[in-house]
């Protein structure tokens, strides 16, 4: 009768040994025997007609290794069900082990030895008592006031003056590498680009004033434009972040179309181009909902803010102890493609946050009882839907959506996604109903450098 035993050789680590007896095995290796006499295709004899003695000196010591390591893994599986082991990934054979030993003309007890990593009992980090803020960025008349005109930009008449004349001149350019005297560099950078004259600096502005197509400017980036929009410029024609010598090259910028843009007015025609599903009669009604967006877009980058600073209070305040030499060994040998001690020794700290955070997910998940339904699953596929029709379909249920969505729920991997991000979604909401966040006011340039700050922190 096979014998399992158990001893601990380290943090959450142990070592099972398991013992076979010939009983265990000798009757499924007889039986595969039989099985391979019935099947086997061997030259001079009928099939099924073999005798078995020259099965058993053809296949014999192959099939009984197979039925002596099935039987040692049946009775190791066995076990850990049994006892409820909750482990780390598969256990992990011994160096200690060696197949070699089995022999089919000695029918004798086999040991074979294992090792397991536990999965560690943790708390979750104290989210109550977590200091977090939740910050509300303040919509200003600004704001507003700059949505108003890119809308009215974006649904004007565009007209194609000979002349620039102002700041609302929409620049068709090129932009053309070249020296300070406007002779083009052999190779250099050649770029279109489309601006408005406003979004040159305000001093560099008034060189554009009464030129008109095949016209150009010699400029330097740093020159002509405000930090703001110096970065975007610097990036659309291809420079890196930390080329400091970028801003200082000079272009010949040259002009190929004027154009200018007829706003429309602020009226009921213009609000309903922008809300055709709400009926708004007044600036002052049209003001309105351009602020209640504006604010909706900051509450919801606000609460991303506020969930990314809950999952690195989840991550760093959740104490869990690891088997971390099993799960070090495990990552060396434990996959097809055997790692080096170095690999292995770079990669941990990123594979153990997240085998943290994995562990940390399934014991939320575990105890609020979070679950994904598929009608989640079928409202997130017509929410990209509309989302993809920017919100120009008013109602969700017709039957044409409904079709896309039940299509959607049969597609294997966008249900898989969508399990997982509906869940990390429950999660954090969940989250977020643990946490007393201290609500603070900020301007939308404050809230914009918290932002680059913490995107410069993780890159």
């Amino acid at each position: 009768m096979a014998t399992v035993t158990r001893e601990n050789i380290g943090i959450l680590n142990d070592k099972i040994t398991v013992k076979v007896e010939k009983a265990d095995y000798l009757p499924s290796f007889e039986k595969a025997l039989k099985e391979y006499g019935k099947k086997a295709n061997i030259p001079g004899f009928r099939k099924g007609m073999v005798p078995s003695s020259l099965i058993k000196k053809m296949y014999g010591n192959s099939v009984f290794a197979d039925e002596v390591l099935r039987s040692v893994e049946k009775e190791l599986t066995t076990y850990m069900q049994h006892e409820k082991l909750d482990i780390f990934a598969q256990p992990l054979p011994l160096p200690e082990n060696d197949a070699r030993q089995i022999d089919m003309s000695k029918p004798i007890e086999y040991a074979f030895a294992f090792e397991v990593g536990l999965k560690p009992q943790f708390a979750i980090a104290d989210l109550p008592n977590a200091k977090l803020t939740r910050y509300k960025v303040e919509v200003t008349d600004e704001q507003i006031n700059e949505e108003i005109e890119r809308l009215q930009v974006r649904n004007g008449k565009m007209t194609e003056p000979e002349t620039v004349s102002g700041d609302d001149n929409v620049l068709n350019i090129q932009f053309i590498e070249s020296d300070e005297s406007g002779n083009e560099i052999e190779n250099g950078i050649s770029k279109d680009n489309s601006l408005l004259v406003k979004y040159f600096s305000e001093n560099f502005r008034s060189q554009w004033i009464g030129k008109k197509k095949d016209d150009f400017v010699v400029l330097q980036v740093s020159k002509a434009f405000d930090e703001k929009e110096k970065e975007w410029i610097l990036n659309d024609l291809g420079f890196e972040k930390n080329d400091e010598t970028a801003a200082d090259k000079y272009f010949k910028v040259l002009i190929t179309k004027v154009g200018f843009v007829e706003k429309p007015a602020l009226n009921e025609e213009f609000f309903k181009t922008v809300y055709p599903t709400k009926e708004i009669k007044t600036e002052e009604e049209f003001r309105s909902s351009i602020k209640e967006e504006i604010q909706n877009y900051w509450d919801a980058q606000s609460r991303s803010q506020l969930q990314h600073a809950i999952y690195h209070e989840l991550l760093d305040h959740t104490k869990i102890e690891f088997p971390e030499s099993f799960l070090k060994r495990w990552m060396q040998n434990g996959n097809e493609q055997p790692k080096t001690q170095e690999q292995v020794e770079h990669e941990f700290p990123e594979f153990s946050n997240q085998l943290k955070w994995t562990l940390i997910v399934d014991k939320i998940t575990h105890e609020n009882k979070i679950e994904v339904s598929p009608d989640d699953i079928k409202h997130l596929a017509k929410q990209q839907l509309l989302s993809y029709m920017q919100g120009q379909i008013s109602d969700d249920q017709q039957p044409w959506i409904d079709d896309y969505a039940n299509r959607m729920i049969q597609d294997k991997k966008f249900v898989e996604e969508s399990v997982h991000r509906i869940q990390s979604n429950k999660i954090f909401d969940w989250a977020e109903t643990q946490v007393n966040a201290e609500e603070k006011p900020i301007t939308r340039e404050e809230f914009e450098k918290l932002q680059e700050a913490h995107q410069h922190h993780h890159h």
